[in-house]
């Protein structure tokens, strides 16, 4: 399955000077696919190759990570926002002729797909994240227990260039430092596919870029997640999210009811499994995301007769 996936075609689409990397493959309802950190679209290599058979999956890396550009950062750490970010996943869509799609994403992923659906409804049919709550409430009610499983949220965002040198000095260690302290350790990464996100976390400029993106998190797109609170703006598409049972979110947090302060139709569950959940659970991630996903068939089956 990891070889039928990451054998498939790969595209590069470029938006305001940023290269957006990716792969398309299969047939029917388009699927967004956004992974987190520090992995790219590999991640998805154990589920992908059955989500094809039904759909037509685009998986790109995210702005910093995989095989995308890394733009240089601002002051307002605007450039890394998940808006932007949105902006780049939306971009790659278009790019192949499709302006209204389901969503499924992990991590870091999953944050950049809730401002997609947020500031871009009509493009956004059905959402499915995995393992997280809302950032804002994430930062809110950070916990000692999450502060220290979750302690990279809060290294990543000290002022330059401390964590970036520490980071750059050795970032396999840093990759398997991060993916291997969780609850299955390294044992649920396939070999290739852990030396894919180990070749990645090498290319100039990924520590800045990692940074970047959680500085933003902790700022601007704080921000914009409060503007939306105020003006009463909540996620309005049928929204899926699942957790790992062994995973700092689901301990730490309600996940269900902070999702249902954001949205308006909000289903889901835990998983057995931890944090990594497309690599350590992707029979029962499948099973939820083909039943979730299904009206996306039916619409594109009478769309398309």
């Amino acid at each position: 399955m990891t070889a039928s996936f990451l054998s498939l075609p790969t595209f590069d689409i470029e938006r305001n000077g940023v290269r957006i990397h990716g792969r398309i493959g299969g047939s029917g309802a388009p699927l967004l696919l956004l992974h987190g950190h520090p992995q790219t679209h590999a991640i998805w290599h154990r589920v992908a190759p059955a989500l094809m058979e039904r759909f037509t999956v685009v998986a790109v890396d995210l702005r910093g990570y995989g095989d995308s550009g890394r733009p240089a950062a601002d002051a307002e750490h605007a450039v890394y926002s998940k808006r932007e970010m949105a902006l780049d996943a939306l971009a790659a869509m278009r790019h192949h002729g499709f302006e209204r799609f389901g969503v499924l994403a992990h991590d870091r992923g999953a944050r950049v797909a809730h401002r997609l659906a947020m500031d871009h409804p009509a493009a956004v049919e059905r959402m499915l994240l995995l393992d997280i709550a809302p950032t804002l409430a994430m930062y809110e009610q950070t916990s000692e227990a999450f502060a220290k499983a979750y302690w990279h949220w809060f290294f990543l965002i000290q002022p330059p260039p401390l964590p970036e040198a520490l980071i750059a000095s050795d970032p396999v260690r840093y990759v398997r430092s991060v993916m291997g302290g969780r609850h299955a350790g390294l044992a649920p990464f396939a070999p290739e596919v852990l030396a894919e996100y180990e070749r990645c976390a090498a290319i100039a400029g990924t520590a800045e870029s990692i940074c970047e993106d959680y500085r933003a998190s902790a700022t601007i797109d704080l921000v914009h997640d409060r503007e939306d609170i105020a003006a009463g703006r909540q996620l309005a598409q049928p929204l899926c999210v699942l957790w790992g049972e062994h995973g700092a979110v689901g301990k730490a947090f309600d996940v269900l009811a902070l999702w249902r302060d954001r949205a308006t139709d909000v289903s889901g569950r835990a998983l057995p499994c931890g944090h990594y959940v497309p690599e350590e659970a992707p029979d029962e991630l499948l099973a939820e995301a083909q039943a979730f996903f299904l009206p996306l068939q039916h619409a594109h089956a009478g769309a398309n007769p």
